[in-house]
């Protein structure tokens, strides 16, 4: 590597920990001010914020595979997290949930079930949730940093004690950089999280232009087209999908048919299923929801999560086209030569191109920018995880009367000890796809069907969300264990046949078995207590079957008026999905040079931004703050 490239990389890490570390004394003020800014952040900030903790290095190395194989309708693919559950948020979620005022996930539990016996086993079970989940993403940070500078930094860091290896180079690195983060993240909370994503963002950013400027200028149109198909640069598609290469790359035809998405109508099928149930359930209690409750009124929670759409998604795929237009015309005839093409193929073609196919100077600002995707992601976490730990379990059943002082203080050990396990618990698992895996099918995977139905039926209450979040994640995990132990099943057998299905396929039966838990803890159980059903709803206002509570409501205040406003949101949804699109779709194009598709994908963005501003803005601008 280069000295530019590592002073570059140098001054960035020193950068950061001096901006997180000096605003770290506004942290000192009490929970709230720790862990939300003391909601006193400006939105637009918290929306940069957001936008940098979503744009993390596993993802983007993903993402770079993608589109490098199946080509321009790859996009749908982040459908199955899925991505636009950012457009509901910004729709009517963000209003939703910071009408509550109040500091975590678990916490604004309470406001909906109340906090009795049944309450309290929500409330619990969405704090333990949220603890696991946090501690998951670091090992899983953990894992993925390690081996993504291993393959891209020149010096072998393992830490040895005579013949013994106490750590690995990819364990070195990600212990280093870890401990760097945790330092201003548990020392500034918040607004330490804030200010060094800001500037992590603005990093990313120039990185994704100086790499998208090199591949534009480097590479020619000819070249690029002389690699791509017609079909490749085809946003739509059929139920199966089509050749995607020309005879001579019949090799990535090949590794398409193998990889389990051949039948791409179903797979989008089933994404929009999952993907609408998973979006109205709302963000997981994560950092994306601290970000909303941190923000000074319901229209700034609005306004936050309307820009973190804008901000994301065109530096994001600015940075990954430029890396795909790379490897297209530098990489592909050594991978087509290659007879064992498999998709770990794919995995290592950001670090590739990093390493042997970018300049001097654009090389370190790229290691800075993704250096800081993986920096900003991880200490959204670790500001979100012990919020969990310290306000609602600690606080709420411990110690409820201590002082500021003291609940900073415990802040502080919880922050450590979460990114401690998450550290365990990325030494023993076996790899980043594993630990993926598990986040997205046994974690998430339990999480949508309670959370769908909290927000619409009134007769939901603590128990039927307790049994149901707790059945999902038990379905959830045994087919995390289902897929890790395929290799040891008879084949024939129903449990080969249940290991070998993609998760996705399998999505509807984890929900089923979520949803019947969640009716039947409901219906075994009293109803929530009709002050607490009334005092949420008048204050939230979610649309849904709530009639016995708005009835009881317009009795005793006649201009109470129920939400009308399903049809008029789920219309602004699909507007925006498509909106988002575009600000994907629009910068492939460009990197590709496909400049009529890329001036109707600009034509689409305008469009649906014009009628966002009529349907959308105008309305939130309405809000009272």
């Amino acid at each position: 590597m280069n000295v530019i490239d590592v002073a570059i990389i140098v001054a960035y890490i020193i950068l950061t920990l001096f901006v997180g570390i000096w605003v770290s004394k506004k942290a000192s003020q009490g929970l709230k001010s720790y862990f939300l800014g003391g909601n006193n952040i400006k939105w637009y900030y918290l929306g940069l914020s957001n936008g940098s903790g979503m744009f993390d290095v596993s993802g983007t190395a993903w993402m770079v595979g993608i589109l490098f194989l199946y080509g321009v309708k790859s996009f749908m693919f982040m459908w199955l997290w899925p991505i636009w559950n950012q457009i509901f948020v910004m729709m009517f979620l963000a209003v939703w949930i910071r009408r509550s005022n109040i500091m975590t996930g678990s916490e604004w539990i309470l406001t909906r079930f109340g906090d009795d016996r049944a309450g309290r086993a929500s409330h619990s079970i969405v704090a333990v949730f949220a603890i696991v989940a946090a501690v998951g993403f670091i090992a899983y940070f953990f894992e993925g940093v390690g081996k993504f500078l291993t393959i891209i930094l020149p010096w072998d860091m393992a830490l040895h004690i005579g013949s013994l290896v106490l750590l690995n180079s990819e364990q070195s690195y990600a212990m280093i950089i870890i401990f760097l983060t945790t330092i201003y993240t548990v020392k500034g909370g918040m607004f330490s999280v804030v200010a060094t994503e800001v500037l992590q963002y603005i990093i990313m950013v120039i990185a994704g232009i100086l790499v998208a400027g090199y591949a534009f200028f480097a590479f020619s149109d000819v070249e690029i087209n002389s690699v791509i198909s017609t079909e490749w640069k085809n946003v739509f598609f059929g139920w199966e999908l089509g050749t995607h290469w020309d005879k001579e790359f019949q090799a990535f035809n090949d590794l398409i048919d193998s990889e389990g998405y051949k039948m791409f109508g179903a797979l989008i099928g089933m994404t929009l299923f999952k993907g609408f149930f998973a979006s109205i359930a709302g963000p997981t209690p994560s950092y994306d929801l601290q970000r909303i409750l941190s923000t000074r009124t319901v229209k700034d929670a609005a306004y936050m999560s309307g820009f973190t759409n804008l901000v994301l998604f065109i530096p994001r795929y600015l940075l990954i086209s430029g890396i795909v237009v790379i490897a297209l015309v530098v990489l592909t005839p050594e991978m087509i030569a290659n007879p064992a093409l498999s998709g770990a193929e794919l995995e290592v073609l950001l670090p590739k191109v990093i390493n042997f196919h970018v300049p001097v100077g654009i090389k370190g600002l790229l290691l800075a920018g993704l250096l800081a995707a993986f920096m900003s992601t991880f200490s959204a976490f670790v500001n979100a995880g012990p919020a969990y730990l310290v306000n609602d379990i600690y606080k709420k059943y411990f110690r409820p009367e201590a002082s500021h002082k003291h609940y900073i203080k415990v802040s502080h050990i919880a922050s450590f000890l979460v990114v401690i396990l998450g550290v365990i618990m990325g030494f023993f698992a076996d790899s980043i796809n594993s630990l993926t895996l598990w986040i997205t099918s046994a974690l998430f995977g339990g999480y949508v069907a309670a959370n769908f139905l909290k927000w619409i039926w009134w007769r939901f209450n603590g128990w039927g969300y307790f049994w149901g979040m707790l059945s999902g994640l038990i379905v959830a995990s045994l087919q995390f264990v289902l897929d890790n132990n395929k290799g040891n099943f008879m084949e024939g057998s129903l449990l080969y046949d249940l290991s070998h299905v993609h998760a996705i396929y399998l999505f509807p039966i984890i929900f089923g078995v979520s949803m019947l838990g969640s009716f039947l803890g409901t219906y075994f159980s009293p109803p929530t207590d009709k002050e607490v059903l009334k005092a949420f709803y008048k204050n939230v206002k979610p649309w849904g079957w709530w009639n016995p509570v708005y009835k009881e409501l317009k009795a005793e205040d006649p201009s109470f008026e129920k939400n009308h406003e399903f049809w008029w949101d789920m219309m602004n949804c699909a507007i925006g999905i498509i909106w988002q699109s575009s600000m994907i779709v629009l910068p492939i194009y460009f990197m590709i040079r496909d400049y009529p598709k890329a001036i109707i994908a600009l034509i689409v963005f305008g469009i649906t931004t014009s009628i966002l501003k009529f349907t959308w803005l105008d309305k939130v601008r309405k809000i009272p703050n």
